[in-house]
């Protein structure tokens, strides 16, 4: 039954190769890398996806504003809507009265199943234009959690194939020089003895 002898490739003994030491310094390496750097990596780019993004929602907000209107034109016959999905948009004429300027109407994004007569919230622009309403809180953090593991994924990724290729070089190395060993001490094994 084969024993396994932990820690062998730092200990001195005459199987030891460079290869074995390099393989095990890249094996402390690599695990560094995974429990430290892929993490930190995460954080990071969370923090700045976080920034940039809570950046563009407070623009957003600025510049885009909500308008109570009223559905006034016809929707579309068929619409590919999810059961209870009231976020699934598509244009439809709507109308609203502004302070000063009277009524408009114009076409604006509008839940899916929504009808003629429903009274809807749309947002538009600083050009008039309709627009999707600005992210939120919850948006924000949603996409600063997936650019973070993203990032540690991608991180750990790079670890790993990285050391997967260092691996497949020590094994190369290994091998040449277990070859050149053999060819040095093979020919006193192999001659016969009187």
């Amino acid at each position: 039954m084969p024993t396994r002898v932990r820690g062998w490739r730092w200990r001195r003994n005459p199987l030891r190769r460079r290869a074995d030491v390099v393989e095990a310094w890249t094996v402390l390496v690599v695990a560094v890398l995974l429990l430290v750097v892929a993490p930190l990596a995460g954080v990071a780019a969370g923090l700045h996806a976080h920034d940039r993004a809570q950046s563009v929602a407070v623009a957003e907000r600025t510049e885009r504003h909500r308008v109570p209107a009223v559905v006034v034109g016809n929707t579309p016959e068929r619409l590919p809507v999810v059961q209870g999905d009231r976020e699934h948009r598509y244009r439809a004429q709507v109308r609203w009265t502004e302070p000063g300027t009277g009524t408009r109407t114009a076409l604006a994004r509008v839940p899916a199943g929504t009808r003629p007569g429903d009274r809807v919230t749309v947002w538009f622009d600083g050009r008039g234009r309709s627009v999707a309403p600005p992210p939120g809180d919850v948006a924000v953090w949603q996409h600063t959690v997936t650019v973070g593991v993203c990032a540690a994924g991608g991180t750990a990724l790079a670890v790993l194939l990285g050391h997967a290729v260092v691996r497949r070089i020590a094994l190369r190395h290994r091998l040449g020089e277990w070859e050149r060993e053999w060819a040095r001490t093979g020919p006193r094994w192999n001659q016969p003895r009187a």
